[in-house]
């Protein structure tokens, strides 16, 4: 693990992993386990830096951003509203509250992935970095009791299935509140061929003609310092052995908004848009940056009658039709005063948005647009989400802890005024995605069409979140996908590695 581009600069390696987040780290372990691997992160390391590993820090960083080092970088959407992206090696495992839930059946049917190959990855994944709660904090207590008493969402207990009611989900944090990022996977690799260059971000894919070779094939990458001179450009290179079909990839990991960026960048995408940048263009495809999509949220506030510890969501309420998604949170609002939060969102918006060029700075972020409920049917679910939240909002557990007064500012009333109340008030719970979708930007192998050894690896792949959130399902992708590629080559001789823990099973959630 280095920050010296020096030191990699020139050399080849049989893969490339653009981006160490939820997907881009299990999957450099995996492959790791035959290859030669590089995994180039935008960032620094997670490792001893209490901002990340201590729960108690939780959203610290979301306040401590700068353009081109803090752990988390900010972003406004073209919808003006604001969010945030990981830039720390494990991505946003590194800052998120934690939440683990897997993606539902339904789900992993309709994206054509091998339900028992999934199964085993996602199990991988818990075997190391997921704990069942030990015990469950008072406000989220009191939500899980009123989403099923007042919200008709019956009691699951815990689970890391994805199902209709209320559950006690898994968590990347330990019981003694330590953070268990996507980074920690890579110690499960095969340390001796994995490389990670730290605080480098990757400016393009460079791409060659190969004779014989009828597409043009990706050979390597151009990346500069994070803080550095942006005109000062290292190269690394895959390998190149004599035989074609056993070379390696370039393979993108770096998210919903960094992948299509680096596309677009590499020269691939609309003709029109990497000519007014001056970008000389590979493959001439609209479809980059295409579909990008959030799940668009608003939440209820209650000032809390006393200071609590730090909270973590460990509760979470699905419609049964898993269109509408609540949990509890919190937040600071001074030191003497707690903000308690319940957050609703649709699910599977069907509003779509479009990712492009602001400039060639690979450091600074793309231009993105929503387009949050722009589809009736997205707004309909608002309104029917808002009545849900409503009445979860008024149950009699939580005006006995709020205050009957606190607790009336939350009627939302009116059809017309929750029509008019998601418009204006329309947040995010940072589970945007799409950007590179499957059938679109890449094929079912997450090969990049229209040229030869680059993939895309990340939640810019996904159609939809799946389940309550991405990140459990993004951590299972890229060690899904290291499995399939050491099939593809004929290298692998294990499915599932042998497990260093199991540490969920053995904890029980008592009954509230």
């Amino acid at each position: 693990m280095t920050s010296n581009v020096e030191e990699v600069s020139g050399k080849s390696f049989d893969y490339i992993v653009v981006g160490g987040g939820a997907s881009g780290c299990p999957l450099v372990a995996t492959l790791s386990q035959k290859f030669s691997v590089l995994l180039i992160e935008r960032g620094g390391s997670p490792f001893n830096d209490p901002m990340i590993s201590e729960a108690t820090n939780f959203k610290r960083p979301f306040m401590e951003t700068d353009e081109f080092l803090s752990i988390a970088q900010r972003f406004v959407s073209e919808d003006g509203v604001m969010n945030l992206r990981g830039r720390v090696l494990g991505g946003t495992t590194a800052i998120n509250n934690g939440f683990y839930s897997r993606a539902s059946e339904d789900y992993i049917e309709k994206v054509g992935w091998d339900k028992k190959l999934v199964r085993e990855a996602y199990e991988w994944i818990e075997s190391k970095v997921v704990f069942q709660p030990k015990d469950i904090s008072e406000w989220q207590s009191i939500v899980k009791d009123s989403l099923v008493d007042a919200g008709g969402l019956p009691y699951n207990g815990f689970s890391l299935d994805h199902m209709p009611g209320t559950k006690v989900g898994g968590s990347i944090f330990d019981n003694n509140g330590k953070r268990h990022t996507a980074a920690d996977l890579l110690v499960y690799g095969n340390l001796d061929r994995i490389t990670v260059l730290l605080n480098a971000t990757v400016k393009n894919v460079i791409f060659h003609n190969n004779g014989t070779a009828t597409k043009p094939e990706a050979g390597g990458v151009q990346f500069i310092k994070s803080n550095g001179n942006g005109n000062e450009v290292y190269e690394v290179y895959l390998s190149r052995p004599k035989d074609t079909e056993s070379r390696g990839d370039v393979i993108l990991s770096a998210g919903p908004l960094g992948s299509p960026q680096i596309l677009l960048l590499s020269g691939i995408g609309p003709h029109e848009q990497l000519k007014h940048f001056n970008i000389s263009s590979i493959v001439d495809t609209t479809e980059v940056g295409k579909g990008i999509k959030d799940t668009p949220c608003f939440v209820v506030f209650f000032e809390s009658p006393k200071t609590l510890r730090s909270d973590l969501t460990q509760v979470v309420g699905v419609t049964e039709d898993s269109q509408i998604i609540i949990q509890p949170s919190f937040g600071y609002i001074t030191r003497n005063k707690t903000n308690l939060r319940i957050g609703a969102k649709v699910a599977n918006p069907v509003s779509q948005g479009k990712l492009e060029l602001k400039n060639t700075d690979p450091r600074k972020n793309p231009s993105v647009r929503f387009n949050y409920l722009l589809e009736q049917k997205d707004l309909d679910q608002c309104v029917r989400m808002g009545h849900l939240l409503e009445k979860i909002s008024q149950s009699n557990l939580i005006k006995l802890y709020v205050g009957s007064q606190q607790n009336e500012n939350a009627k939302l009333s009116t059809e017309e005024e929750l029509r008019k109340f998601c418009k204006t008030n329309v947040q995010t719970f940072y589970h945007y995605h799409g950007g590179s979708g499957i059938g679109s930007v890449v094929d079912k192998d997450y090969k990049v069409y229209g040229v030869n050894q680059l993939r895309v690896v990340d939640g810019s792949t996904l159609p939809d979140v799946p389940g309550t959130n991405p990140m459990a399902t993004l951590l299972m992708l890229g060690r899904y996908q290291g499995i399939k590629i050491l099939d593809e080559r004929g290298q692998n001789s294990f499915h599932c590695l042998p497990k260093h823990g199991g540490q969920y099973p053995s904890i029980s959630v008592p009954e509230m």
